[in-house]
């Protein structure tokens, strides 16, 4: 009986010392049965699209239409909840004997870089018949950084009026492809210009290998590029929005923002006013952030509280700004985004009433469900939903 009285006490003793010893040397323990309420960032969905396209000399009408409409692309996928990070890449293909077969520009969310290589796509060379689909579908699917998140969103968009070459003893047949396609999570889906009969058939096998959709446009795309009485503004005051960006780095990282400064004063130079709104409007959105700004911004990285202004190394920053002081740097970032805010604003307020004045445009003339937008925007709700990213049912793309 001693023995177990002396027992309980040492327990208790033990005990005891063990609970109130940490709060004697002044270190907190939790209630029992309280977990910590640890609050993890929300990852953002991935979208990668890589639109494949036929650029022989039958598809001037296409390309054209996608140095449009490819902002409004990519707008139109922005508009999931929550905001996806989009990447977009592309893949020209001609045929053996024209100037190339195919050209891969990577994906990217430096979407400015890749439409600026867009914009140097031409049609040209083709004219026998079929080309060279086969090599364009290997190269976008195994020459494309795609991501490795099992539950992004790929996609593959090819776009074209001629059927494979099936005869070249030398390359990987698409049906092979569509199968290392499936393996890596990639959909592809088939976009016919034109009414070839041999190219509806291939691109429907290719289509259902790959489960994804087809459907047919005319030649010329059946794109909706509307002009609006707010496209002149948008594009004025984007290019201005565009002059607050202060980038810094080591000298590898300022020749790649040079490069995308270079790639957004091409788009300023040579793109329709129309397709600046459209950027401006894609830019304005959770998703086009990427875009708009990158990384190593000055402006976006002060404000977001990443780094102090007054303590960036003189070194890294534009020539301009390495003689200021630490002061007249603070106050200059602040002027930028000063600036910044209320050019946002007037863009925001404009781009407003630009898509209403679309969506009222295309109601008036019966709708545009076969047009290039709808039927791109109809594949990408119903596929990205099975990865987990929603778009409203009842949402038009943005034109």
């Amino acid at each position: 009986m001693n023995s177990k009285l002396i027992a309980v006490a040492l327990f208790l003793v033990t005990a005891a010392t063990v609970f109130f010893y940490p709060r004697a040397q002044g270190v907190g323990v939790p209630p029992v049965n309280v977990t910590p309420n640890v609050v993890k960032p929300i990852a953002k969905p991935k979208v990668d699209v890589v639109f494949v396209l036929d650029t022989t000399g039958s598809m001037s009408g296409l390309i054209q239409a996608a140095k449009e409409k490819i902002f409004s692309v990519a707008g139109s996928m922005a508009s999931a909840q929550p905001a996806p990070e989009i990447r977009i890449g592309l893949v020209a293909y001609r045929d053996r004997g024209d100037q190339y077969v195919t050209k891969v520009v990577d994906l990217s969310s430096d979407v400015d870089s890749v439409y600026a290589q867009l914009l140097d796509f031409t049609a040209d060379g083709g004219g026998d018949g079929p080309e060279s689909v086969n090599q364009a579908l290997y190269d976008a699917v195994h020459a494309v950084s795609w991501s490795q998140d099992p539950n992004s969103y790929k996609v593959i968009f090819l776009v074209g009026d001629a059927s494979p070459h099936m005869d070249y003893q030398d390359d990987v047949k698409y049906p092979a492809t569509i199968a290392a396609a499936k393996q890596k999570g990639i959909v592809v889906n088939t976009v016919q210009c034109g009414d070839d009969t041999d190219t509806q058939q291939r691109w429907l096998e290719v289509a259902s290998l790959a489960g994804g959709e087809y459907f047919r446009v005319g030649q010329s795309g059946d794109a909706v590029a509307i002009a609006t009485p707010f496209d002149a503004d948008i594009a004025s005051l984007s290019r201005s929005l565009d002059d607050t960006r202060v980038y810094y780095g080591t000298k590898d990282e300022m020749v790649r923002h040079e490069a995308k400064v270079a790639a957004t004063a091409k788009l300023h130079a040579t793109a329709s006013e129309a397709s600046r709104a459209r950027r401006a409007g894609f830019n304005a959105s959770a998703s086009g952030a990427a875009n708009a700004f990158g990384e190593g911004e000055l402006v976006a990285d002060v404000a977001a509280g990443r780094i102090d202004a007054a303590k960036v190394p003189p070194a890294s920053l534009p020539a301009p700004m390495q003689e200021m002081s630490a002061e007249e740097r603070v106050a200059y970032v602040t002027e930028q985004a000063d600036k910044r805010q209320k050019l946002s604003k007037q863009i925001g307020d404009l781009a407003a009433k630009r898509d209403a004045y679309l969506v009222d445009h295309v109601k008036a003339k019966g709708g545009a469900k076969d047009s290039f937008d709808d039927r791109v925007y109809a594949a990408v709700k119903e596929q990205a939903g099975k990865a987990g990213i929603e778009y409203d049912a009842a949402a038009a793309p943005k034109y």
